[in-house]
């Protein structure tokens, strides 16, 4: 399984960006896929996951500002950031658990920068 993300870039606060997160290679379901983020000099935050069947989660520090949907069809997932502030600037990665095969599979990194 390959997972490829895109969609970051530099955005001044209160804009909006969409990372997108594609799976190549998966022969099964992918139950899960989400996002973590790492800003410098701090600890890694899961940002938001949703599974197959539609059913999503988010951490507090961005509940109301982003939302994560997925297109199973595509193996793809979405995360919809609106009303971004300079504190969600960070190294955004997407993952995927596929419990047919065990393990979670990465993609690498993509920066999201909230600056004016």
């Amino acid at each position: 399984v390959q997972l490829q993300a895109s969609g970051g870039g530099l955005v001044q606060p209160g804009g909006s960006l969409r990372l997108s997160c594609t799976a190549s290679r998966a022969n099964f379901r992918i139950d899960i896929m989400g996002w973590y983020r790492q800003a410098p000099g701090k600890q890694r935050e899961l940002v938001a996951w949703g599974t197959h069947g539609g059913r999503t989660n988010y951490a507090d520090s961005v509940k109301g500002r982003f939302t994560i949907s997925r297109d199973n069809a595509k193996n793809t997932a979405y995360l919809q950031m609106n009303n971004l502030k300079p504190e969600d600037t960070a190294v955004y990665s997407c993952y995927a658990d596929i419990a047919a095969v065990g393990g979670r599979h990465w993609g690498k990194g993509t920066l999201v920068t909230v600056s004016s």
